[in-house]
């Protein structure tokens, strides 16, 4: 099977193809018509976010058999066209699931303690420890929404401090367990000091955490994006944070990102210029699933996933 690769993903995927018989070939380095040209022999694509595959695009690729995307979302591949033509779908969250845990939990502690500012402080001379006083996460009741591989990972990474961690999916049930409450999403929003999302970016998301959903939270919450910027309705959370309806907020990921993750889009509207003064919240650039193990475990994965299938007669 010809298999090419769109975008860098850790060598171990091609590795293991290659040792089993099957043929790799690079295109990260090429863009445009000269990427396309490229697809008319390919059974199977790697990719990442660079490249968004639609119906066009999957027309230049008549032999394509599968795409495996090194990643959790799945929003840059019409999955819909894939289906009318066979083309089997891989993703990999088991890949990052831990990364993107043990971030949103370092950006939560960092947030509630203060801590980017009073590094500030202190390097500038100012030894605040009045204004710095922290937050103690024990105690308090931490609702996720969306228990698939990242909302379970960062389930798991809540357990040793102290919290009730209630979890609301659409389209999951019976996964309570001693740690987890299942619960409706009006129960959540009652209840929790602590709120995470942990959704796929689909039409049905896109502006999940609006103003509705801020009012509708029975108390001040603390708030958590590590899943796809436009979750969230920036202009929305702000206004619940100037009306004290969320303490304070840790966003991974931002509405205002390129398509392809990249980085930010060139128009700087009014709404980023007010998130960027807001000392509310607390910002990374899309790493929360990025880290040295994630890089090689999201491609190995991807490898077990593609090789088991092929042994057997799947693809």
């Amino acid at each position: 099977m010809k298999i090419n690769f769109v975008d860098n993903v850790h060598p171990v995927l091609s590795t293991r193809l290659t040792v089993a018989g099957h043929t790799c070939e690079d295109l990260s380095d090429r863009s445009g018509e000269g990427l396309l040209a490229q697809l008319r022999d390919s059974e199977g694509l790697v990719v990442r976010s660079r490249l968004m595959i639609d119906a066009k695009v999957l027309d230049r690729a008549p032999k394509l058999r599968f795409i495996a995307r090194a990643g959790a979302g799945m929003e840059n591949i019409d999955r819909e066209a894939c289906q009318q033509r066979g083309i089997r779908l891989y993703s990999s969250p088991e890949g990052n699931r831990d990364a993107v845990g043990e971030h949103a939990i370092g950006m939560l502690l960092a947030l509630m303690n203060h801590l980017p500012r009073a590094d500030h402080e202190v390097r500038h001379g100012i030894w605040d420890r009045t204004s710095n006083a922290g937050h103690e996460l024990c105690g308090s009741t931490v609702g996720i929404i969306g228990f698939g591989q990242m909302g379970t990972a960062f389930a798991q990474r809540l357990l040793g401090f102290g919290v009730k961690v209630l979890a609301h999916d659409k389209y999951r049930t019976g996964f309570s367990n001693e740690q987890v409450e299942a619960c409706s999403l009006e129960d959540l929003l009652n209840r929790s000091d602590v709120i995470s999302l942990h959704l796929p970016l689909t039409p049905e998301t896109t502006h999940y955490a609006n103003a509705d959903l801020f009012a509708r939270c029975a108390k001040p919450v603390w708030f958590i994006n590590t899943a796809r910027g436009p979750i969230t309705d920036t202009a929305a959370l702000l206004d619940a944070i100037d009306a004290g309806k969320v303490r304070g907020a840790c966003l991974d990921v931002l509405e205002f990102e390129e398509r392809s993750l990249g980085g930010l889009k060139a128009e700087q509207d009014s709404t980023l210029k007010r998130l960027y003064a807001c000392d509310k919240v607390l910002l990374s650039p899309h790493v929360a699933g990025i880290t040295e193990q994630s890089y090689f475990k999201l491609a190995n994965v991807l490898a077990d996933k593609i090789l088991r299938d092929i042994e057997e007669g799947k693809l």
